[in-house]
């Protein structure tokens, strides 16, 4: 977009230019999205341990929401497996059994995320989506797809498992295979197969959902052993603050800062997938969309929502233009809600379980470890900590394992940057790594070291101890410091660079600087460094320095150097 054309309105800003064929595929992309909507909404809210009305009530309010203020014009918000997963961890330590409380306490973490993205947004805020690096969100959502996996063992074994952690679920499981029940089994097998033998096909969970309840009903598979869902109120539900207190609300916040941040990360990460040549999709505009739409779920009862990529890419492909679509899907799940709940009743719980496997096993992204392994071997190693820790510790210990080794990488890698020896290039004023150009000409006696990182109170021992050691290696008796790469430098590394300049002095070597940038350049001057080395040491090319070191420009060493370099 011109800077000189108007920018979109902040609301509704897919509304302009928006006519009859639009309005028509958002018709049709809607309808397609809520046949996958409503029976994965029941079947995350069960994972999140609330009863499967919550994930349709969830799905309601915020589509609405999203349509005034969101930037992607195909992001389907509502109910998803990694926010579900996060809510079930945070409140399971919390609502002590209570289903009243255990309900109030989702809807008070829907708001406390949405108010925390809401803010984030207006602070302008959005560049945290910076802290989660790709190795590490991909690591802690593979590990949750198996968490997630793992916790719907029991549904589709008809045992009652611990969800909460891993290793404890293995443990119960271990003591229970001999209770496993073969009917619920047998369904929860047969849903899997069929999920996965329809493919492609957008109504295959609803297909399947209609057809177990059908069963359930006809067959009383109730009186079989299997667990249904139950009795499912009907109607809307009317806007409400959830009861809670202030020592729970506290106690939730820690949470609500984490599912802010990942689903923030989840739904922007899709709305860019999806988005279309010249479509702009606002981190800031994006954090207050969804802490709104957030804050509207846990109003009417919901839970913790994000934009799915399934979903989001079921939408896209049907054809959706802009946010209505959404709009429609939310009205189709409330026609659901009014005319269809009662039949509910009858649904095997086991089938919801299989819906929420064979959703999240493509999570499991095996092709980008070995993408990674091709392409930054090192980058695996945030990668598998936050697997390893996710799985072993929980999803909000694993994240933060994951955050911190990314950092602690980055900080090493920063710490210890890439120098390289030039030479030059027959025929040539240019200069490159001798390493990758074997046939560079290096110049007797001077070395030609290029440093590619700013210089600060971390690295700089490190770049001027490899400085040395050149020196040392070569015998050199003049050193061009290729500062192309250095585009900062702070009062700790011009600190020691001003103690390497006296020792190089002592030992009768001589310092040029060539390519120097003009911030960098300012900051030396302002300091009296340029005035000490000599004005005439600093040269715009490597060509001219290394002329000036080795030719009859060089100035003669210093009288005081007496000693050799070590």
């Amino acid at each position: 977009m011109s800077s000189l054309e108007p920018k979109p309105r902040a609301l509704l800003r897919w509304i302009v230019g928006y006519g009859r064929a639009d309005f028509a595929a958002d018709l049709l992309a809607g309808a397609t999205t809520a046949v996958l909507l409503v029976p994965q909404a029941m079947a995350y809210a069960m994972l999140a341990g609330l009863p499967p009305i919550a994930g349709l009530y969830a799905a309601l309010a915020p589509p609405l929401i999203y349509a005034v203020l969101g930037t992607s014009r195909r992001l389907a918000v509502g109910p998803v497996a990694l926010d579900s997963l996060l809510t079930a961890a945070a409140l399971a330590p919390l609502a002590n059994g209570d289903v009243a409380t255990y309900v109030a306490a989702a809807s008070a973490l829907a708001i406390l995320a949405g108010a925390f993205q809401a803010v984030t947004g207006a602070l302008r805020l959005g560049f945290v989506v910076n802290f989660l690096s790709l190795p590490v969100l991909r690591g802690f959502t593979s590990a949750a797809a198996i968490l997630i996996m793992a916790s719907q063992l029991g549904p589709l074994l008809g045992l009652k498992l611990p969800s909460s952690a891993l290793w404890p679920l293995l443990v119960a499981l271990a003591e229970q295979l001999r209770a496993v029940h073969g009917p619920t089994v047998a369904l929860g097998v047969g849903a899997v197969l069929a999920l996965v033998g329809l493919g492609k096909f957008r109504g295959k969970a609803l297909l399947v959902v209609v057809l177990a309840t059908v069963a359930g009903y006809v067959f009383a598979l109730d009186a079989r052993g299997l667990a249904l869902l139950g009795p499912v109120p009907s109607g809307l539900p009317a806007p409400t603050w959830p009861a809670v207190d202030r020592e729970l609300l506290l106690g939730l916040a820690p949470a609500a800062g984490l599912i802010a941040l990942i689903s923030f990360m989840e739904a922007f990460s899709s709305g860019l997938a999806v988005a279309r040549r010249g479509e702009v999709v606002e981190p800031d505009q994006e954090l207050l969309a969804l802490g709104f739409a957030n804050m509207a779920a846990g109003l009417v009862r919901g839970y913790p929502i994000a934009g799915g990529l399934s979903r989001t890419a079921v939408n896209a492909q049907a054809g959706a233009r802009s946010p209505l679509a959404g709009v429609v899907s939310a009205a189709l799940v409330a026609l659901t809600l009014v005319l269809f709940a009662p039949l509910l009743a009858t649904l095997p719980r086991a089938v919801l379980s299989a819906i929420i496997v064979v959703a999240v096993a493509r999570l499991v992204d095996v092709a980008f470890v070995r993408e990674l392994r091709r392409t930054r071997p090192r980058e695996l190693v945030p990668l598998a900590i936050t697997f390893a820790t996710t799985l072993a510790l929980g999803v909000g210990l694993g994240l933060a394992f994951g955050v911190g080794a990314s950092l602690l990488l980055f900080v090493l890698r920063t710490t210890r940057p890439h120098t390289a020896v030039l030479g030059r290039l027959p025929g040539t004023q240019v200069y490159r790594n001798v390493l990758r150009f074997p046939d560079a000409e290096t110049v007797p006696g001077v070395v030609i070291i290029r440093l590619d990182a700013p210089l600060y109170f971390a690295n700089a021992t490190y770049l001027i101890d490899e400085i040395r050691r050149r020196i040392a290696a070569e015998k050199a008796r003049a050193v061009v410091v290729d500062a192309g790469g250095v585009h900062d430098i702070d009062v700790s590394a011009l600190a020691n660079l001003r103690d390497f300049l006296g020792e190089l002095r002592r030992h009768g070597i001589e310092l040029y600087v060539a390519d120097l940038k003009g911030p960098v350049r300012d900051v030396l001057a302002r300091s009296g460094f340029t005035a000490e080395l000599g004005p005439d040491r600093f040269s715009f090319t490597a060509h001219e320095a290394v002329q000036r070191a080795s030719g009859d420009h060089a100035p003669t060493p210093d009288a005081r150097a007496t000693q050799a370099w070590p």
